[in-house]
């Protein structure tokens, strides 16, 4: 549950809580400057890296609550002394909840929302909407399309869905930096919109499922339309090879690891080069996958 979806409730129940923020972090830390919780006499939303310090921030919280003080803050170094060896130091601020801190906390959640980086996945089959469950609770927008929109129903709601007889025209729509990951029901679909994703130069990941087989084929496609240098940067198969199993929710669980890398970091680049090294070139022998 999200600090404000909590926040709404404990209003709607006419229940106090305290929203914990940390505004400062030091060296070695469990969560950054910004992490949050929120703590109510019986409930807890998010976190602020757990342990003891998490521990003693819910308890002076709660002791806000009962005592009606509006604002606190704590200055915890994280050594032996609260039996953490993070080594860091952190600032908390802690804040009566009222319902302009609802409005201030919505606005945020708005802006965060907007500037999430975009995985859009083409092909709702097995593998495509586990991939899109997986990454779901992720701070990364999801959009998920398919030909078909009966295989687009039934997932969660923070996934968009695009029912398209076009799927490559989502390609050039998408914004720079967006992570796509392709795994439709037509191997000739597939090379389509990979071609499209990575013809485009500013993708942060292009993924594609399948094995070797599928690797030489697309390569060999890439070449005859003039784009072999493009292979470079294909991720093919996603998710690695170091563990062969095929099951949808285990390629999605492997490739979510590589996106959440690509998309949540600022060495792109360099994780691109380091993904597209370890894939190889067109003759790369690496075996995997469903497509």
């Amino acid at each position: 549950m999200s600090i404000v979806t909590a926040l709404r409730a404990a209003f709607a129940a006419e229940e106090p809580s305290v929203l914990v923020t940390i505004t400062r972090a030091v060296g070695s830390t469990p969560r950054e400057a910004g992490a949050a919780m929120l703590v109510t006499p019986s409930q807890l939303a998010g976190t602020i890296g757990g342990g003891r310090l998490e521990f003693d921030a819910i308890e002076r919280a709660r002791a806000m609550l009962v005592s009606g003080e509006i604002e606190a803050a704590m200055d915890v170094a994280l050594g032996p002394a609260i039996g953490q060896c993070c080594g860091g130091r952190v600032e908390l601020s802690l804040r009566r909840a009222e319902e302009a801190l609802l409005t201030e906390l919505k606005t945020l959640e708005t802006r965060q929302k907007a500037a999430r980086p975009l995985a859009l996945i083409f092909g709702a089959g097995h593998t495509g909407r586990a991939l899109a469950t997986a990454l779901a609770p992720l701070p990364i927008s999801v959009r998920l399309v398919d030909s078909r929109p009966e295989t687009l129903v039934g997932l969660p709601e923070v996934i968009e869905t695009i029912a398209s007889a076009l799927p490559e025209a989502e390609v050039a729509a998408a914004p720079a930096g967006t992570a796509f990951v392709v795994m439709t029901h037509e191997h000739s679909l597939d090379f389509l919109i990979a071609a499209a994703a990575l013809a485009r130069g500013d993708a942060a990941y292009v993924g594609l499922i399948g094995s070797a087989t599928k690797r030489e084929r697309f390569c060999r496609y890439l070449a005859e339309e003039g784009w072999e240098a493009d292979a470079a940067r294909l991720t093919l198969p996603i998710g690695g090879a170091a563990l062969h199993d095929k099951r949808p929710e285990v390629i999605a669980a492997l490739t979510v690891a590589e996106l959440a890398v690509c998309l949540l970091s600022d060495q792109q680049e360099k994780l691109i080069d380091r993904f597209a090294a370890r894939n190889g070139r067109c003759h790369s022998a690496e075996v995997r996958s469903t497509g």
